[in-house]
């Protein structure tokens, strides 16, 4: 179907797929079960074949159906992330701020994490991060534990398909009257608003109601949720004689029996939830007292997933919490709090693995770095490869030296040749006439090179990162986007419109093709607030293909389907964003700030502004601490300067100022 693997495949190919095509298929590997212990009252090798997995684990041969068969014991011992994030989360306070947390007596009845849970604020927080269940978090507005409990054991399909969560709601609010059949379900269901919502509120009613024991009611509860006919009709019997003798009419009686039967269809086992609900409140504690910890520890154990790390990136974001690029000289392996931000951690550098931080970590115990040649004339090279010295460079991580990323990365080469050819001399060894071995030099070069564009050091810093961290390549597309009247990706989501017009620029490109051969593109549009999934269809992909080009800025128009679980956006129309701002607009702005020793770049600017000549106004808006000044741009002749808008005039400004300050409207 694919074209060009066809004639790599029928060429030089030919037996890289031959031999691939015989490979396909064949077992490649044995898997273990997640969780899953076996348990026997002997040795397990004098009952079933063992083996020792890549780990070094004994594993049995046989899976987890016929361990059971041969009459073993399988214990599924569930482990939840959520309790390595509370423990992170508690350790890093303890270092930032000195206080040690009892997540064992937090108080339950905190009013500021319930506040955070009704505005919503749930990315994190365990249990409640989907956009449906937080949706139904705003609407209950929890006020207390129970209302916890209640929201997880609501959020499912049985009790959210038979309306029990709008009875719940509206009985919570006071805006649906609550009743019971019989005085004595009152104590019982008072606390879910009548609703019979827990396995344990059915046993409950059996007991009291029709004198159940304990195991009777147990049964009750497992007839009722299996739904079998003979026996609910034995249980019925038994549930109204009992309750005839208690005094209940036997009208009521079959009454009550029906109303249990019919919610218990849908009950959840309320000691489940309620220990779930625990992890859930704690959460959302450490949130709203230790944001900042919080999410440093969550990005700590979900940095191996780019998209969860982007997802917790972009909530910091929202939050307030500054997230600061990886430092040589600063960060730890993992992420940590400085002075109330979150210092980027070096494993979660791509292609930086243990190995090569504990390197790091050691050659940094003599000292801080002075800057890239220094850590590579100190480290253990054999245990830091080029890649990961590429990766920091390009992810900010040597920035404090003041030296250029464009330099290093051009320069790399050098140091590793330089010193890696030293790396197995003993610094104290003496040569053949008595003199010290001499120690590497390179050479010093008296020109500094520039920085890359500011576009392609944040292509580099996303490639190293997984996402952009000083910077977004929209950013100075703010203006143009708002004069176009585009849409947020987070306005696409909430909104929920359908057709909407939105800019981004292109990451997570994938090409496909359709059953029937045809070339169609998904890829994440992405802007500073998030992303969003598209999709480009053939019929659309054969018009636009040549601008579904990765970190380009486009703005697309499509249909948005916004669901509870995901928003996807098919596109039917896409255009450069470049070529969109260039042609239309108007005049440019120069927004500058008393920061930006304006005096000495000003001859610079009108240097470029020379070269780019066009019928675009410039003025210049410059922010003050107590106001903005906008000037109109004039050359020697007292006439207005003006620009023809490209991203090369664009990208020159910026290589001056070191940020984009050049915008059009």
């Amino acid at each position: 179907m694919e074209p060009k693997l066809a004639e790599y495949a029928a060429g030089e190919g030919r037996e890289l797929i031959e031999l691939a095509q015989k490979l396909e298929g064949l077992t490649r590997h044995s898997s273990t079960h997640a969780a899953g212990v076996v348990i026997g009252d002997r040795p397990l090798d004098e009952l079933l074949p063992m083996m020792v997995d890549k780990d070094g684990n004994d594993v049995t041969q046989y899976s987890m159906t016929y361990v059971e068969k041969v009459g073993l014991v399988k214990f599924d011992f569930l482990g939840l992330k959520t309790l390595t994030v509370l423990h992170t989360a508690c350790q890093i306070i303890k270092e930032s701020r000195g206080v040690d947390i009892d997540l064992n007596a937090l108080p339950l009845n905190d009013p500021k994490t319930y506040t955070l849970l009704c505005g919503g604020n749930t990315t994190g927080v365990f249990q409640l991060e989907s956009s449906g269940i937080t949706e139904m978090v705003v609407r209950l507005k929890p006020s207390c534990f129970d209302d916890i409990v209640a929201i997880l054991a609501l959020y499912r399909p049985g009790p959210l398909d038979a309306g029990m969560v709008d009875h719940y709601i509206e009985r919570k609010h006071g805006r649906e009257p609550i009743s019971y059949l019989h005085p004595l379900m009152k104590d019982i269901l008072m606390d879910t608003y009548g609703v019979i919502l827990y396995q344990e509120q059915i046993m409950q009613l059996a007991r009291a109601l029709s004198g159940y024991s304990l195991g009777e009611a147990d049964l009750l509860r497992k007839a009722m949720g299996k739904k079998n006919p003979e026996e609910m009709a034995k249980q019925k019997t038994r549930f109204v004689s009992g309750a005839v003798e208690k005094g209940i009419a036997q009208k009521l009686a079959d009454e009550i029996f029906q109303q249990m039967e019919t919610f218990a269809r849908y009950g959840f086992n309320r000691s489940h939830t309620a220990a779930y609900a625990l992890v859930s409140f704690q959460t959302a504690y450490l949130k709203a007292h230790y944001g900042v910890e919080f999410m440093a520890a969550l990005m700590t154990h979900d940095m191996e997933d780019t998209d969860k790390t982007f997802k917790n990136f972009n909530e910091c974001r929202k939050q307030g919490i500054a997230v600061l690029p990886p430092n040589l000289n600063e960060s730890s392996a993992s992420f940590t709090v400085r002075a109330g931000k979150i210092l980027f951690g070096l494993e979660a550098v791509k292609g930086t693995g243990q190995k090569a931080v504990e390197a790091i970590m050691r050659a940094r115990q003599d000292g801080p770095f002075k800057d890239l040649e220094d850590l590579v004339s100190r480290v253990d090279l054999t245990s830091v490869n080029k890649r990961v010295f590429e990766n920091m460079i390009k992810s900010g991580g040597f920035d404090f030296s003041k030296v250029s990323r464009r330099e290093m990365s051009e320069r790399l080469e050098e140091f590793l040749k330089v010193y890696a050819s030293r790396k197995d001399v003993d610094p104290n060894q003496m040569n053949l006439f008595g003199a010290a071995a001499p120690k590497p030099v390179v050479a010093r070069r008296a020109v500094t090179i520039p920085e890359w564009p500011v576009n392609q050091k944040l292509s580099f810093e996303r490639e190293a990162l997984g996402f952009y961290i000083s910077g977004h390549p929209l950013e100075k597309f703010k203006w143009d986007l708002k004069r176009l009247g585009a849409l947020s990706t987070a306005d696409v989501k909430t909104k929920k419109a359908k057709e909407v017009r939105v800019g981004g620029v292109i990451t997570a490109l994938k090409l496909k093709n359709t059953k029937k051969g045809d070339r169609y593109a998904s890829f994440a549009l992405e802007d500073w607030l998030g992303t969003i999934d598209s999709l480009v269809w053939p019929d659309t992909y054969k018009k636009i293909q040549h601008l579904i080009v990765p970190d380009e800025p486009v703005m697309v128009s499509g249909r948005a389907d916004v669901t509870e679980e995901r928003c996807v956006l098919v596109i039917d129309k896409m255009e450069s964003l470049i070529q969109l701002r260039d042609r239309s607009a108007t005049q440019g702005f120069l927004m500058l700030t008393a920061n930006d020793d304006i005096e000495q770049r000003m001859p610079a600017v009108q240097t470029i502004f020379r070269k780019y000549t066009g019928s675009c106004p410039v003025k210049v808006r410059l922010q003050l601490d107590d106001g903005e000044v906008s000037i109109v741009l004039r050359d020697s002749a007292n006439t207005p300067v003006c620009v023809g808008p490209s991203e090369a005039l664009c990208e020159e400004v910026e290589q001056l100022f070191g940020r984009p300050v050049l915008t059009f409207m």
